[in-house]
């Protein structure tokens, strides 16, 4: 019997909850509706539903806290969730997005475009669940346990900064433009400005402690995941400093 992908919707208007719900049965999903924060974590400690439907508005704690939380739990971190919300300027789509979001979607949308961006994202998390162990140098990230270390000492990483590294430890020593960073990283359904790779980038240099020399900037080009940083000897400092001011 075919697998039916189970769905929470994290909704408190039952009007879209309901219109949510009968799309996602007609087209082979198994919704599970949840109208406030504390009905969704009862429902989330019962099973890990295949993705999460996250309202930004919520009564009692809100959407971005609790996809905040969830993200920092071992248990959830892993789970797909995109965030519903009227707001729809860009402060709010990164503050979203930051908050561990794998994408984000402004109401009023189309039951089509809802429906598509589920399956973009299924798809994009699918090989990061099932992926093996990367491995460059003694930089390791594991995809099933979201774990990464250097050195056999383990990293925090925030849930951007690890999806960074899983995609570029899956093409390390190539470089890679912010523009092709957004389509492979974010998808290339989120509008978010180039600049905030940079944002992450920096984030993830800082993470990665003395690890971050491996995130090389190529100037005029983008970034580069490289086993072999160049490097100082005495100090550790990168020898392009001069030429790449700060991010």
């Amino acid at each position: 019997m075919r697998h039916m992908p189970s769905v929470l919707v994290v909704e408190d208007e039952s009007a879209i909850a309901e219109l949510i719900a009968v799309n996602l049965r007609h087209n082979g999903f198994r919704p599970i509706w949840a109208m406030d924060s504390e009905t969704a974590q009862r429902d989330l400690d019962a099973g890990l539903p295949d993705l999460i439907l996250l309202d930004w508005m919520l009564p009692g704690e809100s959407g971005l806290a609790l996809a905040k939380r969830w993200r920092a739990d071992p248990r959830t971190q892993s789970v797909p969730l995109i965030m519903l919300t009227a707001r729809g300027d860009e402060a709010d789509r990164v503050a979203g997005l930051d908050a561990g979001a794998d994408d984000y979607i402004a109401k009023p949308f189309s039951t089509k475009e809802l429906l598509a961006r589920i399956r973009a994202v299924l798809r994009r998390r699918t090989p990061e669940q099932a992926g093996e162990t990367l491995t460059l140098g003694t930089l390791v990230l594991d995809p099933s346990t979201h774990r990464v270390s250097f050195d056999d000492r383990p990293l925090k990483l925030g849930p951007t900064e690890f999806k960074l590294l899983h995609y570029l430890m899956g093409h390390a020593e190539r470089v890679h433009s912010r523009a092709q960073l957004l389509d492979k990283v974010w998808g290339d359904h989120v509008y978010i400005e180039e600049r905030t790779v940079d944002v992450h980038v920096k984030r993830l240099r800082e993470a990665m402690a003395l690890a971050g020399t491996m995130v090389e900037t190529v100037r005029g080009a983008g970034y580069r995941l490289t086993a072999t940083p160049v490097t100082v000897a005495a100090t550790g400092i990168r020898s392009e400093k001069a030429n790449h001011p700060p991010l």
